[in-house]
């Protein structure tokens, strides 16, 4: 084999710019279905994780900025950023009255206060709720997943609106106790 070529299926300089470009085309679509995506939604956004094939955006605001109501044109400008800016770490959550406890999110997922749409919720304010009783549903990857009370009590406050993305641990329902 010479100096000058390059063996048969060998990926050449050539190849590889062509697949940069490609990455590159497919982030900017990505980008622009994130601006359009945000540009729709009502309030502030926290986060949007956009995938196609191998390639995926993640763009996350943190409480400080959301906290403040960021508008969907800076929204739609920091999906235009190539860099992604540093962490910063989020903003402790308003203390609890003391001995009220609080049903988390066992995952990351939507929260839906009712089991369909149309039907009553599973538990409203001033209701009694027993150890194990269902007050919620985290949708996770199509599957419905029951959220359930760990102890007794009477349901103080609703923490997160029907539909709404949540986060691993995140408090769902206020309850005092019984």
């Amino acid at each position: 084999m010479s100096a000058g070529t390059v063996p048969a299926g060998a990926p050449s300089a050539a190849d590889g710019a062509e697949a940069a470009h490609e990455v590159d085309a497919v982030l900017a679509g990505l980008r622009r279905h994130a601006r359009q995506l945000v540009a729709e939604v009502d309030g502030p956004v926290r986060r949007v994780r956009l995938r196609s094939g191998d390639t995926v955006l993640e763009v996350e605001w943190h409480d400080a900025a959301a906290g403040q109501g960021v508008a969907a044109t800076e929204t739609a400008r920091a999906l235009d950023a190539p860099a992604v800016a540093p962490v910063a770490p989020p903003s402790p959550r308003p203390a609890l009255p003391a001995g009220r406890i609080e049903v988390r999110s066992p995952m990351v997922g939507t929260f839906y206060r009712a089991p369909e749409p149309g039907a009553a919720p599973f538990v409203t304010v001033g209701d009694l709720v027993r150890p194990g009783q269902v007050v919620g549903i985290v949708e996770a990857m199509k599957l419905m997943n029951e959220v359930t009370a760990e102890r007794a009590g009477r349901v103080a406050e609703v923490l997160v609106d029907d539909g709404r993305p949540v986060e691993y641990d995140q408090p769902l329902v206020a309850l005092d106790p019984a």
